[in-house]
């Protein structure tokens, strides 16, 4: 069964940080892991935007996505952040393919509005082409940026487009790895497991807001599809593939039981 891991791009962003967990899943594969990667990059896109004088602008935490953004897209999502990545696995004696959801229609998207550019968001998404990598040996590792039919590129959710990609197959488990320990409650307590409903009254309330909305609604997303578990789970932590692999109970744990 397949394992779906998401890395978030601050993960990313250092060269130790990056090869820590390509190597970490690297010895996995090689223990019998069939894992697909997806990652991020938003911290790498502001960046490169500022440095050209472009101010990034977001309307409910998504960024709109002019032409120009689209082109800084492809430049940093699908060119040197994956690119980076695919080289750490490298450098880890993996054998890492380069994709975009471009790539065979791997995601295909469609336009969320017009207030948002051309930011999309997953119709759906086809495993074929991934499950032929990983049957031969590869590690797919897919940057967050989705097409359509008519060859049109979309600047897509990096945690929607998980948990599409994750549905296809369906996987045996989807895991957000991010920079922070997990989903904190009311209290501000790190809450070891959450139900939908549970998810739904921290949005409703402003608890979680932002990014860790976006995961939530996405990881129960994952889990209507036929997702066997997801957990959102502390990147940064030495050894967190393996223990998350191992059942070790770090992070906030969504099953279907509690969907």
């Amino acid at each position: 069964m397949t394992t779906l891991i998401k890395i978030g791009g601050t993960l990313l962003d250092s060269a130790e940080s990056r090869e820590r967990l390509a190597s970490e899943i690297a010895r996995a594969v090689e223990d019998g892991l069939e894992a697909v990667v997806v990652h991020g990059g938003g911290k790498q896109m502001t960046r490169f935007l500022a440095e050209r004088g472009i101010e990034s602008h977001f309307v409910n935490g998504l960024r709109v996505t002019t032409p120009e953004v689209l082109q800084a897209v492809l430049k940093v999502l699908a060119g040197s952040v994956n690119q980076e990545l695919v080289a750490a696995f490298t450098a880890a004696s993996a054998r890492a393919v380069g994709l975009s959801g471009m790539d065979s229609l791997v995601t295909e998207a469609r336009r969320m509005s017009e207030e948002l550019g051309w930011v999309g968001k997953p119709v759906k998404s086809d495993s074929k082409l991934l499950e032929l990598l990983i049957s031969n040996g590869y590690i797919p590792v897919v940057a967050c940026v989705a097409g359509d039919a008519g060859g049109q590129f979309y600047n897509v959710n990096a945690d929607q487009m998980a948990s599409s990609i994750a549905a296809a197959f369906p996987a045996e488990r989807l895991l957000f790895l991010t920079d922070v320990d997990g989903v904190r409650g009311a209290e501000n307590t790190i809450l070891t497991a959450i139900s939908p409903t549970g998810c739904r009254r921290l949005i409703d309330g402003g608890i979680a807001t932002g990014g860790m909305q976006a995961k939530l609604e996405a990881a129960c997303e994952a889990l209507r599809s036929g997702v066997g578990e997801v957990v959102i789970a502390p990147g940064a932590l030495a050894g967190i593939i393996p223990q998350l692999l191992a059942g070790d109970r770090i992070g906030t744990r969504l099953t279907p039981e509690m969907c």
